[in-house]
């Protein structure tokens, strides 16, 4: 699961304004998400950011190749 949302994480950064709003919502810093892009609470917020934005779930699982089920599976996991 770290790897899908490693990825799910690569695709959000790509977009400026996509990664602005990532920092905005869950008060993560830039030098937070590079110390901490290992750490399972990271990476599930990341995942959670996208399971509450429709369009960029469905955008980042057709992008990396899984379902939207797979990243939410995926959170679900690194959360638990």
């Amino acid at each position: 699961m770290t790897i899908t949302a490693l990825t799910a994480l690569a695709w959000t950064l790509e977009d400026p304004a996509r990664a602005r709003r990532l920092l905005d919502l869950t008060g993560l810093t830039p030098e937070t998400l590079r110390a901490g892009a290992g750490d399972p609470h990271i990476l599930g917020a990341v995942l959670d950011f996208l399971a509450g934005h429709e369009p960029d779930l469905i955008a980042c699982a057709a992008a990396i190749g899984v379902g939207p089920a797979d990243l939410i599976r995926a959170r679900d996991e690194l959360q638990a």
